[in-house]
Formats: C-alpha cells, structure tokens, sequence
C-alpha cells in the first residue's frame, strides 16, 4: 500500500512554505519561497499578489518533488496564512492593489475616530477583531476616504487567501478563521456583521463567501496541478489563519494550554470551547472550529528588537561570535547569564514599532527606564530579553482575566532555540513551559485540519500523538516574585507615557513625512 502524505502550505509575511507531513507527523520535504516587503511610504506595508501565488505554485513543488511523493499520494492540502490583509480586486478578480498586510499603518486616523465615538469597541464585541489599523476594516474607511477611486472600481476585497484560492479554483470563499480577523464578520452568527459592513461602506455582496475551517475544494484548474505535480481532483482544506493553527500545531487545543509563539514579533493564545470578547478590548477572539474558538493577542516587538540591539549596539559580543565561530545571539543571550533576574532594576518597553495587545496603541515607544551608573552592556541586553517577555506577560495576564489560570505553556518560534531564554520565560510566567520539537507549528496545524476534514483523523486532539516534546523548563519561583514585582512597574510606565507617547509619535510622523517629501 502507497504511503499517503498532507502538506501543511504556510503564506506568512516573509515568505510561503510548503511542507510534507506523513499521517503519523513526520516530515518528507520542505519547500520555501521568499519575497520581498514593499514600503512605498511612512507607515505603509504591501506585498505584490501575483508573486505570492507564483511562491504558492513553487513552494508546493519544491516540497512534494523533495518529498518524492507521486501525484496520487497527496491525500490532501491544508492552507495556512498570514491574517488582516486586504485586496480590492475587480470584477474578473485582477487586483487593483498590492496587498496591504496586517504591518500597515495608514489607517491610523480612522482607527483613532472609530475608538472615540464607540462605535469601534461595539464592533469589536461583535466581531473579536481590536480596532487597529491592522484590521481590514479600518484599512476599508482609509481606501474610502483617501483613495475614493480604487475603492468604487472594485467589486470585491479579497485576503491573500482568497485572492489565492480564486486563481486556483476559480470560487470566491473565505473560512470562518481568516474572516474573523477582519473585523467584519459576526462571531455569533457566523456571518458578515451589519453594523461593520456599513461603516465599512461595503455591501456583503463584495466579500466572499464564509465556510467552516474544514471546508474542501476540489476541482483544482489542470495548468496549476501539473505545475506543482498533483492530481487536479486532490482535496484542498481551506484552513485557517497562521495564529490558530499555531495553537493546534502545538498541540495547545484545551482549555488551561496556552501557547506562546516569539519569533519576529509574538503572540499568546489559548482555547475556549464559545466565542469570549474583553470588555476592556485588549485580545482577539477568532474561529478555529465551531468547538474551538481561540483568544490572546499578538505583540508587534519579539525577536525584532534583540536583532535590533544587535545590530546597533552589540558590535563586541558580534566581534567575538566572529572570532568564536558562532551564533551572535548565542554570546549575547551568555553575556545576559551574569546578571541576575530583573538585570538590577533596569526596564526595557520594547515599543519600537508601536503595540499591538493587550494596548492596541501604534503610538506607543520603546524606551529603558531605571538606567544608573552601575549598568553595563549585558544588563541592556538582559532588559531586553526581558521585556520581550514582558509584552508578551501582559496579554497573558489579559488571557487568565478572561478564561482563568494556565496549567501549562507550549513556546514556539525562533526565542525557543535560545534554554536561558526559555527558563526566563518559566520564570516570569510561574508556569512550566514546554517546547515541542517541530518549529513548524501553522504547517503542522494546517496539515492536521486537513487530515481531520479528509476524515484521516477523528478528532483534532490526536496531534498530540504526532508531538513529540524537546524540552521542559519548570520555574524558579523566587525569581517569579521578582519579575511580578517589576511587571507592575512596567505597566505603570507604560501608563504614564501616554501622552507623551503621542506627542513624541506625531513627531516622528512629521519628521519622516518632510524627509520623504525632500
């Protein structure tokens, strides 16, 4: 009997990977195609559609051709991507715009005047989607007000996804996941949200049609199954968004696991069995299925700002990796080793590019507090570590308001490579912290999904049959004390910079606007 294989396709940021998984987990082949962020201005972030598909075409034949996997044997394909973009595309789908994608930050000013008049926190208990210029929705009043012509030309708005699907399979739908990241999609009734189509200015019509996470597509056009080298009649699973199938590639799918993922920036989540929004707005609720509904929050300051101290400021420790012959990080995150927990009092609010949860506030900026003569080097290098962590504490606290105490956290992404900073996050969290194996946590949810939608698999719960787990870190409880300590002087900074965080934003906003307009 042939061996039968699902692929788990992941269309991220950065770059489409496409991996080939075997029923019991294992991995055959990889395949993964950049391309590039464009910036055509201050605070804008687009991608170029057609060369995400081309990656699509190409990720997926790369994997299956290293995978040596027949055409038949690819039992079925599970979508994974990347949340909060948007495409107007016209009425034979060509697109009339880049893709804006969840980094963007035009739409800055309608986000600020949807929160004023209250009308953005009901759409939000109605939807899960913070109101941030991430979301879709806001981006819709900014295209209506700023670029009236491509917005009455288009005859529907698209995600990457969809975008995707329609090239390959001609139809116009959107899974529940990707369309509750919106900002547009009713959490309860499982359906476009009036209130938000209206201040959005759209009608359903110009939106795709809504499917569970499991629906199938078959019937994919004959030119894209023989480029990648698949039989057309093959099952796609149209999937769900990066951030939920992270959570099921990690095998976190039960109330009290949460899942923490750091990689470039980072996110917390954790499941519920019913759809659950925050009074206060700090997380997102978005689908997984209809039993499993997962809530957290992402933060936009991960491993980005360590590879920023890095580049600015660490020239010693990345002078003596060269010598050594190894990882800068690894002789940072060292130097960081001798100092104690807390790096004597010195704070780092890793606010470089705004924030994300628990504030939702784009104006938001990183700053050290508590400097004094006795800090060194590897005290900065230890705050950030810790203020990474810190960011990502905050919406954990967010998350046991909402859905209770952890019992267990399940890390992933690219800190997870680093024991000291995994014990760090042990500590600060009070929690033991595991680490599965794969790194590939959304190709393996997609993969599982799609497994569980072909029948393959009964029930989502058999990923833990196919986890194996790497490490496990218990906490120090003293230092837990610590850092809780500390914790609560850094939201107090944070609360009190308020103001002077927007003062010092629309500084910085005039001061890139006049240096592009030179």
């Amino acid at each position: 009997m042939n061996e039968t294989y699902f692929i788990g396709l992941d269309i991220g940021t950065t770059s489409t990977k496409a991996i080939v998984f075997t029923r019991s987990g294992s991995i055959k082949g990889t395949g993964n195609v950049d391309y590039p962020l464009l910036v055509p201005q201050p605070s804008w972030a687009e991608q170029e559609p057609d060369a995400i598909f081309a990656a699509v075409i190409q990720a997926l034949r790369q994997a299956i051709a290293q995978a040596g996997a027949q055409r038949s044997e690819i039992a079925g394909i599970g979508f994974s991507t990347a949340m909060h973009s948007l495409i107007a595309v016209d009425a034979s789908g060509n697109p009339l715009t880049n893709v804006i994608i969840w980094a963007d930050n035009r739409s800055v000013e309608q986000t600020e005047r949807l929160k004023r008049d209250g009308t953005g926190h009901r759409i939000y208990l109605a939807t899960g989607t913070p109101i941030h210029p991430m979301s879709p929705l806001t981006k819709l009043i900014w295209m209506r007000e700023k670029d009236p012509d491509t917005f009455r030309r288009a005859a529907k708005f698209l995600s990457i996804k969809e975008y995707v699907i329609y090239r390959l399979f001609g139809q116009f739908v959107v899974d529940y996941s990707i369309a509750s990241a919106t900002g547009l999609f009713n959490l309860k009734r499982l359906d476009w949200d009036e209130e938000a189509l209206r201040v959005a200015g759209i009608s359903a019509q110009q939106l795709s049609e809504p499917v569970p996470t499991t629906h199938v597509l078959r019937g994919l056009d004959k030119r894209y199954a023989d480029e990648i080298g698949i039989e057309p009649d093959t099952p796609f699973v149209v999937g769900a968004s990066d951030g939920v199938l992270a959570n099921l590639g990690v095998g976190a799918i039960e109330p009290g696991q949460v899942a923490i993922t750091i990689g470039t920036s980072g996110a917390v989540r954790t499941v519920v069995p019913e759809p659950i929004t925050d009074e206060k707005g700090r997380t997102f609720c978005y689908v997984l299925t209809d039993k499993h509904w997962v809530i957290g929050g992402p933060t936009n300051n991960g491993g980005l700002m360590l590879r920023w101290f890095r580049d600015e400021f660490s020239w010693p420790e990345v002078e003596k990796a060269k010598e050594l012959g190894v990882d800068p990080y690894d002789v940072m995150i060292q130097a960081a080793q001798d100092v104690p927990a807390g790096a004597e009092g010195l704070l780092f609010l890793p606010f470089l590019s705004g924030e994300r949860a628990p504030y939702w506030n784009p104006q938001a900026r990183g700053s050290f507090f508590g400097i004094g003569l006795h800090h060194k080097r590897q005290h900065f290098i230890r705050a950030v570590l810790e203020g990474i962590l810190f960011s990502v504490y905050s919406v954990g606290i967010a998350l046991r308001d909402l859905a209770g105490g952890a019992r267990e956290i399940r890390a992933s992404g690219g800190f997870a490579r680093s024991r000291e900073w995994r014990q760090i996050m042990a500590d600060m969290f009070g929690y033991e912290v595991l680490i599965p194996e794969t790194h590939e946590s959304s190709s393996l949810g997609a993969a599982v999904l799609a497994m569980h939608a072909v029948g393959a698999i009964r029930d989502l719960s058999e990923v833990n049959g196919l986890l194996r787990i790497a490490h496990r870190h218990e906490p120090d409880l003293e230092r837990s004390g610590t850092y809780l300590e500390l914790f609560y002087i850094y939201e107090r900074v944070y609360l009190n910079l308020l103001e002077e965080y927007k003062l010092i934003a629309d500084f910085q906003q005039r001061s890139r606007t006049s240096q592009h307009t030179r």
